[in-house]
């Protein structure tokens, strides 16, 4: 039986594999501004995409169409991998999947090592990376979901999902420290961090086993006695723990079938495209709007990420005490469109300023995106109407972050096209998303 160290360690090394995974993504925000100042084209050791598109004022729609393939290939992938983990072992599959991400972020690197200058390299790595990536998160939130039950998940939750902020941070620091002088670095000492991550994984991480226990309760045995009569014993209490066997797991169209997948599966969807395009455009837009060198702009943008620290705790504490989680992302969607508005006027503002509407939008953006991911997914994953059956989390997680990485990929590709006719332009189609994730989050009756 489990014991209470177990918990803690799962936990702890559930919350670490996963922030190997954002560390991985996060350098390629960071590296943008290299590709935007290569000049002469060919002649730095550069991403150089201008080799196939001179038209420098395009460079935008290229770096779109990078973040593009592989946010779309995440968003494929993630179908595929809940239905897929459901059927392996986590730690195996876990693993795996590390080790793969790992070899495609250094990969990525050793374009600046060899001077690559192919856009198609690039977008292949980028494709592949998305693919291997989706293995992380319908494993991780598996795993943390049979470990703890309901009665403080959205705290437990929300403290756990700081993973991703965390892992920005980190990525946008390490990415940071190379990016002016060997911004291959930037991609292959994150790309090493997940591969050893991937190793520990497989020797340490835990799946919990599950039981169940026969009781019986005043028995009395019946015994022969030598002159052919009997006698009854009393029998103390008697428990038998035994493995349970594994129901089969759910079908991709009996998930859907759960109440509230689709609806949240879609209010995701618009949630998590402003936290992507925030992710992968932040430092970029700072560095135009502030002025700031793309080092300063990248620590800067790491605010955003702290913000979205506290964002998902407190909306994991308020759902709990509510008891109503999708009334709590409600009212965060509610209040995130304003705040979007303030931050599209950030060249107007001093630092401090600045800094505070950097963590407030990061709270209300990540705040509700969090929550559906996290304490809301393993909900539904263990929906009263699957009886019992805990083999729908992966799949569940898996659809719910799979559209909503749709999302995430339409996001930054937005945003590269409508830069380029102004900055304000991408905070009107984030207020947009905004309001759309409120409307179809309606549907849900906010309960």
């Amino acid at each position: 039986l489990p014991r209470p160290s177990h918990y803690s360690f799962t936990f702890s090394l559930t919350f670490l594999l996963y922030t190997s995974f954002h560390l991985s993504r996060k350098p390629i925000s960071i590296v943008k501004w290299l590709i935007r100042l290569a000049k002469p084209w060919g002649t730095l050791k550069t991403l150089n995409c201008f080799s196939l598109c001179p038209d420098k004022s395009n460079y935008k729609q290229l770096l779109g169409a990078m973040d593009y393939s592989f946010l779309c290939a995440y968003a494929v992938g993630m179908y595929l991998s809940g239905i897929i983990g459901e059927r392996l072992p986590i730690r195996l599959y876990l693993s795996v999947g590390m080790l793969m991400s790992g070899l495609f972020t250094c990969l990525f690197g050793l374009g600046y090592v060899y001077n690559i200058h192919s856009l198609s390299f690039y977008i292949f790595v980028q494709v592949a990376n998305g693919l291997v990536q989706t293995t992380g998160w319908p494993s991780v939130v598996t795993c943390i979901g049979n470990w703890f039950g309901k009665g403080r998940r959205g705290l437990i939750m929300g403290i756990w999902n700081s993973h991703t902020s965390v892992g920005n941070i980190l990525g946008s620091l390490i990415a940071g420290y190379w990016v002016s002088s060997n911004w291959g670095l930037s991609f292959i000492v994150p790309g090493v961090i997940i591969a050893v991550m991937g190793v520990v994984c497989f020797l340490f991480l835990i799946e919990r086993k599950r039981f169940f226990i026969f009781t019986l309760w005043d028995t009395e045995l019946l015994l022969p006695q030598e002159d052919g009569g009997s006698v009854c014993v009393p029998v103390q209490q008697l428990v038998v723990v035994k493995s349970e066997s594994e129901p089969s797991a759910i079908s991709f169209m009996g998930a859907l079938r759960i109440p509230g997948v689709i609806e949240f599966s879609l209010c995701l969807l618009f949630a998590k495209l402003v936290s992507y395009t925030f992710l992968f455009w932040l430092p970029l837009y700072i560095t135009k709007a502030a002025h700031l060198d793309a080092k300063k702009a990248g620590d800067l943008s790491t605010l955003f990420d702290v913000g979205g620290i506290v964002g998902g705790i407190l909306a994991g504490v308020i759902s709990d005490k509510l008891g109503k989680r999708a009334t709590t992302c409600a009212v965060m969607l509610l209040l995130a469109a304003p705040t979007l508005y303030g931050f599209s006027m950030i060249s107007e503002f001093g630092l401090g300023p600045t800094i505070g509407m950097l963590v407030v939008c990061g709270g209300l953006v990540n705040g509700p995106y969090a929550l559906i991911t996290t304490a809301v997914s393993a909900d539904l994953g263990t929906h009263k109407s699957l009886k019992g059956n805990s083999r729908a989390l992966s799949t569940v997680t898996a659809i719910i972050d799979g559209t909503g990485s749709v999302g995430a990929a339409i996001g930054p590709l937005l945003a590269g096209v409508l830069s380029s006719r102004g900055w304000d332009q991408v905070f009107y189609m984030l207020m947009a998303a905004d309001f759309l994730a409120l409307l179809v989050g309606s549907k849900c009756g906010w309960v």
